[in-house]
């Protein structure tokens, strides 16, 4: 009886870390087109330099640019969606076995997230993020050790 209160708060910061994970994850679905990645790339650039490839040179194109952010994206909005989900049913995962490699793995992707925000600058919105980012990191990294 006494392990499930301990376990009590943490499923509850997983949950709210889930439902926040979800609405960056469906806010995703559509970033590329909200920071209008077409206009910034523009289309008659000059050329880009080969990308070189083992024995040959990939010549790259805007389109190639483009399909890295979207791919990328994409890929990003699939982690999200899903670890969402999946921290929502904590309750069923916690102080598992399984459950401690996902918070783990968890821990870990929020910790690059988190990281890679400085990517974009140190304004005072990118220092909120990884804020925000590493504190999920540190609620998985909790759920990590239970």
């Amino acid at each position: 009886m006494e392990a499930h209160r301990i376990m009590e708060p943490l499923a509850i910061a997983l949950v709210a870390v889930g439902l926040a994970t979800l609405t960056l994850g469906a806010l995703h679905l559509v970033i590329p087109r909200l920071i209008d990645v077409e206009h910034a790339v523009p289309p008659m650039a000059a050329p880009l330099r080969p990308l070189p490839v083992v024995g040959a040179h990939y010549r790259t194109r805007r389109g190639d640019v483009l399909g890295v952010i979207w791919v990328s994206n994409n890929a990003a909005t699939y982690v999200l969606l899903t670890l969402g989900v999946a921290d929502l049913l904590a309750s069923r995962w916690l102080g598992t076995d399984p459950g401690r490699m996902l918070a783990l793995w968890a821990a870990g992707w929020w910790v690059v997230r988190a990281g890679s925000q400085l990517a974009f600058g140190r304004r005072a919105g990118d220092w909120a993020f990884v804020a925000l980012f590493s504190v999920a990191g540190l609620v998985h990294a909790a759920a990590a050790l239970r």
